[in-house]
């Protein structure tokens, strides 16, 4: 019966799972609490108005609808569609935790920036078609072509076919942009529609919780969260937030704030005991310079081998990398960039795949995260079965920059109507780690 129950859908939506049976009540009615409160303190204080005994503006407000953990464009793109398709303006009060207030090790800034819809999930060409409307004002369908190894050597006279069978060309909505730029914008963007910022470390949820037994005669436990305990940047402070609705967003550490609500911490084998399959892989990214190199007409390029690359402004230099297997993983325990890996790994590929590539001269290079979905390569959207009020935006494993705007929509449809509207996404659910049902992406770079 619960195997079934989370098969068929996804249920009642944000004033079902959490904000309308918020303990406190409305934000309204938060604020006009705090408001009589130092109105009281006011009246029995010589002097004028009121004011703080300390500075507490580095501090993140004691109450918010929504904390949604993680500030890249992932969780930033959650809070622009809940404040977009919020019904009511200033409704929802939406609060971002992001510990890293440099973003200088955020896995969205340290991406390459490519954006592509050739996927081996509909779901997730679907995803990308959405986001390059959003990121373009563009709204075509896919258009991609598949190309002989003669008619892709006579439109790329650069590239070796040796070992194509087959090529696929996108026409349009594929390439890649600047992160950095579309992370600050979306961030200027939300902060003007009302979404606070705190720069800090979550480090621990309160919730209550609630025994069940289904008809089947399983026992389940269900948990609500209250608070969300934030450890202040730079700080010892910490600062506990009231909250109706969490949301896990925060890239390649999911996992472990999963964790911290106590996501997988039941008997193996059972929904309570299922873990957020997310964590940290390193990935490098390296700029090369090659006089001989593909000109103005190359395309982002995705080997067979994991190997990729695409130009980088117009001085014939190059961005690319390479995807290891599992036995060359590289240690996630820090972000040094190992530059052997680029002579042994990746130049070989590079090389056969583009003859002029011999000749290449590495100009820098850095690493950055990948939250990686152990699983199936996939992102997990949605919400928690059994933590009641708590959604999901991460592990996508690469191609979670280039679909964030869709995959932000996506959950603020979920958590305001209960379902799915502009694509359906409940091949993503959390429930499918549980069910033993993949949803395995294959391209992968």
């Amino acid at each position: 019966m619960l195997r079934r129950a989370l098969r068929l859908g996804l249920g009642p939506g944000l004033l079902g799972r959490g904000l309308g049976t918020h303990r406190e009540g409305s934000t309204l009615a938060w604020d006009g609490k705090v408001s009589e409160i130092k109105k009281k303190i006011q009246s029995i204080l010589p002097g004028g108005a009121w004011s703080p005994l300390c500075d507490t503006s580095h501090l993140p407000p004691e109450h918010s609808d929504v904390v949604i953990v993680g500030g890249g464009v992932l969780g930033l793109s959650v809070a622009y569609w809940l404040k977009r398709l919020e019904k009511q303006q200033g409704a929802i009060r939406v609060l971002v935790v992001e510990r890293d207030h440099t973003y200088s090790q955020a896995s969205t800034v340290l991406s390459v920036g490519g954006i592509r819809q050739q996927f081996s999930l509909p779901e997730n060409i679907q995803l990308s078609l959405f986001s390059v409307e959003f990121l373009r004002n563009i709204n075509e369908g896919a258009k991609v072509c598949l190309m002989s190894p003669e008619q892709l050597q006579k439109k790329f006279p650069w590239i070796n076919t040796e070992g194509v069978a087959l090529a696929s060309y996108g026409l349009e909505n594929e390439g890649w942009f600047d992160p950095w730029c579309l992370l600050q914008g979306l961030r200027r963007k939300v902060q003007s529609m009302g979404v606070l910022f705190c720069h800090g470390e979550v480090t621990r949820f309160v919730s209550s919780s609630n025994h069940m037994e289904t008809t089947s005669g399983e026992k389940v436990t269900l948990r609500r969260i209250h608070e969300v305990h934030v450890k202040v940047d730079r700080s010892q402070e910490y600062q506990p937030v009231e909250c109706a609705i969490v949301v896990i967003a925060a890239g390649a550490w999911s996992g472990q704030i999963a964790e911290l609500a106590g996501i997988g911490k039941g008997p193996p084998g059972t929904l309570q005991g299922t873990r957020l399959p997310v964590e940290p892989r390193k990935r490098y990214v390296y700029l090369w310079h090659c006089p001989q190199g593909p000109g103005l007409e190359a395309p982002l390029v995705a080997d067979p081998s994991g190997a990729y690359f695409r130009r980088e402004g117009l001085g014939n230099n190059y961005l690319g990398g390479y995807s290891p297997t599992e036995e060359e993983e590289p240690d996630p325990g820090n972000l040094e960039v190992d530059h052997d890996f680029f002579q042994e790994k990746v130049w070989p590929h590079l090389a056969r795949r583009v003859p002029a590539f011999e000749t290449l001269k590495v100009r820098r290079a850095w690493a950055g995260y990948y939250d990686y979905n152990t699983f199936d390569q996939n992102g997990v959207v949605g919400p928690h079965p059994l933590v009641v009020n708590m959604y999901f935006a991460t592990g996508f494993s690469g191609h979670g920059l280039q679909q964030a705007p869709a995959v932000g929509r996506a959950v603020a449809e979920v958590m305001l109507e209960g379902r799915f509207q502009t694509i359906d996404l409940s091949p993503f659910l959390f429930s499918r780690f549980y069910l033993g049902e993949k949803a395995q992406e294959h391209c992968i770079i």
